[in-house]
């Protein structure tokens, strides 16, 4: 088995003809991976998104191929097909917040997408939006404009990457929704198969990947409650001693413990499975 890759939170593995996508417990915030894991934050988001993907089995395929891993990565592994991944990030947004509140403040839109003036933090966007950015090896991601992925991905390629990924949000958003919580914003990765079919890939709807609230806190105009690792960047954000750069700091106890118990609630509000 060769090592591929080694992500901030992911290590992928060739194994034959098929890969297996490893989830740690790691946590990054701005880039930066921090030296205090987060006890089964990567097996929750690998069940998480096993139990997305079959949520979504109807409107696109997946990479998966099973949970038949080493010993070792049980739980928090799968095994995938090859895919050439799309070099863009695909993200579509319900909510206005984080980079893309930033990019509004700064020029009433995102990603090109011009968006209604007035609006404020954690504001519902009048529809969901396609708001897509680079896939950087190194640095940070930047949006860009439909214009660019069509000229990156080809003119159809680039719609149906928007249409996929407007669509999953849309089913998540409902599903999660029913279930007292907003997805505001989520991030999808998408490649194709040795039969050029436009695949689902990586991780789906996740704490990693995407923004949850809690609806019975929503209020506009404010930071909201998260269920995901907004609670570590928000807690990192109070440190005066740290530049946002390599080595990152000590994450405490009671933050990892509350960090924790995020993931797993918002696993089981999600799934109605206990995790155990």
């Amino acid at each position: 088995m060769e090592l591929i890759r080694q992500g901030k939170v992911r290590e992928v593995y060739a194994d034959g003809q098929d890969v297996i996508l490893v989830a740690s417990d790691r946590v990054s915030v701005y880039d930066v991976v921090l030296p205090t894991p987060v006890p089964d934050k990567g097996a929750i988001l690998t069940q998480l998104s096993l139990w997305w993907f079959r949520q979504f089995a109807d409107l696109v395929p997946n990479h998966v191929i099973s949970e038949d891993v080493p010993a070792e990565w049980k739980g928090r592994a799968i095994r995938c097909r090859k895919l050439d991944i799309v070099p863009v990030e695909c993200i579509a947004r319900g909510y206005l917040a984080g980079l893309g509140l930033r990019s509004y403040q700064e020029s009433g839109s995102v990603s090109g997408v011009a968006l209604p003036p007035g609006l404020v933090e954690a504001d519902r966007l009048p529809q969901p939006v396609f708001t897509p950015s680079t896939k950087a090896e190194e640095g940070h991601d930047e949006y860009i404009p439909f214009e660019t992925v069509a000229e990156t991905t080809g003119a159809q390629t680039a719609a149906r990457l928007r249409d996929l990924t407007l669509g999953i949000y849309a089913r998540g958003a409902e599903i999660a929704r029913e279930r007292g919580v907003i997805i505001a914003d989520t991030k999808l990765e998408f490649g194709f198969d040795a039969g050029g079919v436009l695949t689902l890939a990586d991780e789906v709807l996740t704490p990693d990947s995407s923004r949850f609230w809690k609806a019975s806190e929503y209020e506009p105009g404010r930071a909201q409650w998260s269920y995901d690792k907004q609670y570590v960047r928000d807690w990192s954000a109070t440190l005066t001693d740290w530049d946002r750069t390599d080595p990152g700091p000590q994450i405490p106890a009671d933050v990892v413990a509350e960090t924790r118990k995020r993931y797993v609630e918002i696993y089981e509000t999600l799934t109605g499975e206990a995790w155990t």
